[in-house]
Protein backbone atom coordinates (compact mmCIF):
# COMPACT_ATOMS: atom_id res chain seq x y z
CA UNK A 1 0.00 0.00 0.00
CA UNK A 2 1.45 3.48 -0.84
CA UNK A 3 1.81 5.56 2.09
CA UNK A 4 -0.12 8.23 0.33
CA UNK A 5 -3.07 5.97 -0.04
CA UNK A 6 -3.40 5.79 3.72
CA UNK A 7 -6.69 7.03 5.61
CA UNK A 8 -4.95 6.13 9.30
CA UNK A 9 -5.69 6.47 13.04
CA UNK A 10 -2.90 6.88 15.12
CA UNK A 11 -3.51 6.75 18.74
CA UNK A 12 -1.13 7.70 21.36
CA UNK A 13 -0.10 10.51 18.96
CA UNK A 14 0.68 13.48 21.60
CA UNK A 15 4.33 12.48 21.95
CA UNK A 16 7.17 10.04 21.10
CA UNK A 17 7.05 7.59 18.84
CA UNK A 18 3.19 8.12 17.92
CA UNK A 19 3.92 11.71 16.82
CA UNK A 20 6.87 10.73 15.22
CA UNK A 21 4.72 8.18 12.98
CA UNK A 22 1.91 10.83 12.25
CA UNK A 23 4.63 13.25 11.05
CA UNK A 24 6.38 11.29 8.94
CA UNK A 25 3.00 9.63 7.36
CA UNK A 26 1.98 13.51 6.39
CA UNK A 27 5.27 14.21 5.00
CA UNK A 28 4.22 11.10 2.95
CA UNK A 29 0.66 13.00 2.17
CA UNK A 30 -1.10 10.26 4.40
CA UNK A 31 -4.34 11.84 5.93
CA UNK A 32 -4.16 11.00 9.94
CA UNK A 33 -6.20 10.61 12.41
CA UNK A 34 -4.44 10.88 15.69
CA UNK A 35 -6.07 10.50 19.33
CA UNK A 36 -4.51 10.85 22.39
CA UNK A 37 -5.32 11.93 26.51
CA UNK A 38 -2.34 14.47 26.35
CA UNK A 39 -4.56 17.20 24.38
CA UNK A 40 -1.86 19.63 24.46
CA UNK A 41 0.94 17.14 22.93
CA UNK A 42 -1.75 16.80 20.71
CA UNK A 43 -2.36 20.53 19.77
CA UNK A 44 2.01 20.68 19.68
CA UNK A 45 1.42 17.37 17.19
CA UNK A 46 -0.96 19.28 14.73
CA UNK A 47 1.16 22.41 14.68
CA UNK A 48 4.03 20.25 13.84
CA UNK A 49 2.36 18.51 10.70
CA UNK A 50 1.36 22.26 9.16
CA UNK A 51 4.45 21.71 7.66
CA UNK A 52 3.48 18.75 5.21
CA UNK A 53 1.68 17.93 2.54
CA UNK A 54 -0.74 15.34 4.29
CA UNK A 55 -4.05 16.01 6.25
CA UNK A 56 -3.59 15.50 10.04
CA UNK A 57 -6.61 15.93 12.35
CA UNK A 58 -6.34 15.53 16.17
CA UNK A 59 -9.06 14.59 19.07
CA UNK A 60 -8.78 13.07 22.45
CA UNK A 61 -9.01 9.59 22.90
CA UNK A 62 -8.58 7.27 25.41
CA UNK A 63 -8.59 3.88 24.71
CA UNK A 64 -9.84 2.68 28.35
CA UNK A 65 -12.84 3.68 26.98
CA UNK A 66 -15.26 1.47 24.92
CA UNK A 67 -17.49 4.50 24.10
CA UNK A 68 -14.39 6.87 23.27
CA UNK A 69 -12.88 4.20 20.96
CA UNK A 70 -16.50 4.03 19.46
CA UNK A 71 -17.08 7.78 18.98
CA UNK A 72 -13.13 8.82 17.91
CA UNK A 73 -13.71 5.54 15.19
CA UNK A 74 -16.79 7.04 13.69
CA UNK A 75 -15.38 10.64 13.60
CA UNK A 76 -12.18 9.79 12.26
CA UNK A 77 -14.18 7.61 9.52
CA UNK A 78 -16.14 10.59 8.76
CA UNK A 79 -13.31 13.54 8.78
CA UNK A 80 -11.16 11.31 6.67
CA UNK A 81 -13.72 9.80 4.14
CA UNK A 82 -12.71 6.57 4.96
CA UNK A 83 -10.94 4.40 7.02
CA UNK A 84 -7.86 1.90 5.87
CA UNK A 85 -5.25 1.90 8.26
CA UNK A 86 -4.47 1.61 12.29
CA UNK A 87 -1.52 2.42 14.03
CA UNK A 88 -1.91 0.71 17.67
CA UNK A 89 0.46 2.64 19.37
CA UNK A 90 -1.35 3.76 22.88
CA UNK A 91 0.37 2.54 26.15
CA UNK A 92 1.16 3.14 29.51
CA UNK A 93 3.72 1.86 32.43
CA UNK A 94 2.70 0.91 35.47
CA UNK A 95 6.14 -1.42 36.85
CA UNK A 96 6.31 -3.16 40.10
CA UNK A 97 7.78 -6.65 41.14
CA UNK A 98 4.51 -8.96 41.59
CA UNK A 99 5.77 -9.58 44.64
CA UNK A 100 8.53 -7.75 46.53
CA UNK A 101 10.39 -8.26 49.50
CA UNK A 102 11.93 -5.06 51.36
CA UNK A 103 14.99 -5.91 52.93
CA UNK A 104 15.30 -3.14 55.84
CA UNK A 105 11.93 -3.69 57.09
CA UNK A 106 10.67 -6.96 55.85
CA UNK A 107 7.50 -5.66 54.80
CA UNK A 108 5.90 -7.98 51.97
CA UNK A 109 4.58 -5.95 49.10
CA UNK A 110 2.91 -7.22 45.70
CA UNK A 111 1.38 -4.96 42.74
CA UNK A 112 -1.92 -3.63 43.38
CA UNK A 113 -4.71 -4.44 40.96
CA UNK A 114 -4.71 -1.06 39.71
CA UNK A 115 -1.59 -1.23 37.78
CA UNK A 116 -2.49 -4.54 36.68
CA UNK A 117 -5.64 -3.49 34.96
CA UNK A 118 -4.50 0.13 33.72
CA UNK A 119 -1.66 -1.16 31.78
CA UNK A 120 -3.89 -4.59 30.58
CA UNK A 121 -6.75 -1.92 29.52
CA UNK A 122 -5.07 0.79 28.39
CA UNK A 123 -2.23 -1.78 26.22
CA UNK A 124 -4.12 -4.70 25.16
CA UNK A 125 -7.68 -4.08 25.68
CA UNK A 126 -8.12 -0.81 24.39
CA UNK A 127 -5.91 -2.03 21.08
CA UNK A 128 -8.27 -4.97 20.90
CA UNK A 129 -11.16 -3.13 20.72
CA UNK A 130 -9.65 -0.13 18.44
CA UNK A 131 -8.63 -2.80 16.18
CA UNK A 132 -12.18 -3.99 16.08
CA UNK A 133 -14.12 -0.97 15.21
CA UNK A 134 -11.61 0.31 12.69
CA UNK A 135 -11.92 -3.19 11.32
CA UNK A 136 -15.53 -2.98 11.23
CA UNK A 137 -16.08 0.22 9.50
CA UNK A 138 -13.58 -1.30 6.60
CA UNK A 139 -15.58 -4.78 6.25
CA UNK A 140 -18.97 -2.69 6.36
CA UNK A 141 -17.65 -0.35 3.34
CA UNK A 142 -15.97 -2.74 1.89
CA UNK A 143 -12.84 -1.17 2.17
CA UNK A 144 -9.62 -3.17 1.32
CA UNK A 145 -6.95 -3.18 1.49
CA UNK A 146 -6.66 -2.57 4.86
CA UNK A 147 -3.67 -3.00 7.29
CA UNK A 148 -3.22 -2.68 11.32
CA UNK A 149 -0.06 -2.38 12.91
CA UNK A 150 0.41 -3.17 16.54
CA UNK A 151 2.90 -1.71 18.64
CA UNK A 152 4.33 -4.66 21.02
CA UNK A 153 7.60 -4.53 22.50
CA UNK A 154 10.61 -6.62 23.62
CA UNK A 155 8.89 -6.88 27.12
CA UNK A 156 6.84 -9.63 25.47
CA UNK A 157 9.86 -12.01 26.30
CA UNK A 158 9.58 -11.60 30.01
CA UNK A 159 11.08 -8.46 31.79
CA UNK A 160 11.93 -8.52 35.53
CA UNK A 161 9.08 -5.73 37.25
CA UNK A 162 6.64 -5.58 34.19
CA UNK A 163 4.51 -8.60 34.43
CA UNK A 164 1.37 -6.44 33.37
CA UNK A 165 3.15 -4.65 30.80
CA UNK A 166 4.91 -7.77 29.57
CA UNK A 167 1.41 -9.53 29.19
CA UNK A 168 0.10 -7.34 27.28
CA UNK A 169 2.62 -6.77 24.53
CA UNK A 170 3.06 -10.42 24.26
CA UNK A 171 -1.01 -11.12 24.29
CA UNK A 172 -1.04 -8.48 21.27
CA UNK A 173 2.31 -9.75 19.48
CA UNK A 174 0.08 -13.13 19.55
CA UNK A 175 -3.45 -11.88 18.40
CA UNK A 176 -1.30 -10.10 15.49
CA UNK A 177 -1.30 -13.63 14.16
CA UNK A 178 -4.74 -14.10 15.06
CA UNK A 179 -5.75 -11.33 13.92
CA UNK A 180 -4.43 -11.49 10.37
CA UNK A 181 -5.81 -14.90 10.13
CA UNK A 182 -9.46 -13.94 10.60
CA UNK A 183 -9.38 -10.35 8.83
CA UNK A 184 -7.49 -11.53 5.64
CA UNK A 185 -10.91 -12.59 3.87
CA UNK A 186 -11.30 -9.27 3.89
CA UNK A 187 -7.89 -7.72 2.47
CA UNK A 188 -6.90 -6.98 5.60
CA UNK A 189 -3.55 -7.70 6.64
CA UNK A 190 -2.02 -7.17 10.51
CA UNK A 191 1.76 -6.48 11.12
CA UNK A 192 3.20 -5.76 14.24
CA UNK A 193 6.32 -4.03 15.42
CA UNK A 194 8.55 -4.58 18.90
CA UNK A 195 10.63 -2.02 20.02
CA UNK A 196 13.39 -2.06 22.29
CA UNK A 197 14.69 0.44 24.37
CA UNK A 198 13.69 4.17 22.09
CA UNK A 199 14.57 7.45 23.27
CA UNK A 200 10.63 9.01 24.33
CA UNK A 201 10.06 10.67 27.14
CA UNK A 202 9.15 7.01 28.90
CA UNK A 203 12.60 6.33 28.93
CA UNK A 204 14.44 9.91 29.35
CA UNK A 205 12.34 9.60 32.61
CA UNK A 206 14.82 6.37 33.76
CA UNK A 207 17.02 5.70 36.32
CA UNK A 208 20.56 6.93 35.03
CA UNK A 209 22.61 4.15 36.46
CA UNK A 210 19.49 1.46 35.12
CA UNK A 211 19.65 3.62 32.08
CA UNK A 212 22.93 3.03 31.35
CA UNK A 213 23.19 -0.70 32.56
CA UNK A 214 20.51 -1.28 29.95
CA UNK A 215 22.33 0.56 26.84
CA UNK A 216 25.30 -1.66 27.87
CA UNK A 217 23.40 -4.35 27.07
CA UNK A 218 22.29 -3.61 23.78
CA UNK A 219 24.85 -4.89 21.23
CA UNK A 220 24.88 -2.13 18.89
CA UNK A 221 25.64 0.03 21.88
CA UNK A 222 22.60 3.05 21.99
CA UNK A 223 19.40 3.49 22.69
CA UNK A 224 16.91 3.28 19.56
CA UNK A 225 15.64 6.16 18.26
CA UNK A 226 11.51 6.85 17.04
CA UNK A 227 13.02 6.95 13.54
CA UNK A 228 14.67 3.54 14.11
CA UNK A 229 10.86 2.24 14.67
CA UNK A 230 9.37 4.15 11.84
CA UNK A 231 11.19 1.83 9.27
CA UNK A 232 10.36 -0.77 10.72
CA UNK A 233 5.99 0.35 10.78
CA UNK A 234 6.39 1.65 7.33
CA UNK A 235 7.86 -1.73 6.02
CA UNK A 236 4.59 -3.46 7.59
CA UNK A 237 2.07 -0.35 6.45
CA UNK A 238 3.75 -0.59 2.46
CA UNK A 239 4.57 -4.46 1.98
CA UNK A 240 1.37 -5.92 1.08
CA UNK A 241 3.27 -9.57 1.15
CA UNK A 242 3.95 -9.09 5.34
CA UNK A 243 1.49 -10.73 7.29
CA UNK A 244 1.14 -11.85 10.96
CA UNK A 245 4.12 -11.66 12.21
CA UNK A 246 5.81 -9.56 14.50
CA UNK A 247 9.51 -8.02 13.62
CA UNK A 248 11.73 -7.31 16.99
CA UNK A 249 13.50 -3.64 16.89
CA UNK A 250 15.64 -3.72 19.38
CA UNK A 251 19.64 -3.33 18.51
CA UNK A 252 19.96 -6.76 19.37
CA UNK A 253 18.76 -6.74 23.12
CA UNK A 254 16.41 -9.87 22.54
CA UNK A 255 19.17 -11.88 21.07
Amino acid sequence: MKLSDLKVIISGGAQGMGRHFALRLAEAGASVAVGDVNEAGLAETLEAAKAFAGKVVVRRLDVSSEEDIGRFVSWAHETLGGLNGLVNNAGILRDGLLVKKDRETGAVKVLSKEQWDAVIGVNLTGATLLARDVVAKMVSTGTKPGVVVNISSVARHGNRGQSNYSAAKAALATNTKTWSLEFAPFGIRVGAVAPGMIETPMTQGMNPKAREALIAAIPVNRIGTPEDIWLAVRFVLECDYFNGRCIDVDGGLSM
